[in-house]
């Protein structure tokens, strides 16, 4: 005896959460700063569930090859360098990813 209920239930893959990884770049300067305190602000300000962290060490900022700071690295691609983004620009690069 065949039961058909069987053939009608899906397996579901479990949930990954997928947690944005943000670094800002910069030895500190203002506009690194700067950098800093706008990506804090929209990533709060929108939900954007995330890790950031400010990496300041000159090697660690060197693996990246950029040679202008401040910089800004979602999931380990550069997506901003040399300038601080607007709020609005920022959101949409952040949203984008």
């Amino acid at each position: 005896m065949k039961i058909p209920f069987f053939r009608n239930i899906k397996l579901f893959k479990p949930f990954k959460l997928n947690i944005m990884n943000i670094q800002v770049l910069g030895t500190g300067c203002p506009k690194c700063k700067s950098l800093e305190k706008a990506t804090r602000e929209v990533v709060a300000k929108n939900g954007i569930d995330a890790t950031i962290t400010k990496v300041e060490d000159i090697v660690e900022i060197m693996k990246f090859h950029i040679m202008t700071t401040p910089a800004l690295v979602v999931d380990g691609k550069v997506v901003v360098k040399g300038r601080v983004p607007s709020l609005d620009e920022l959101k949409e690069i952040l949203i984008k990813q």
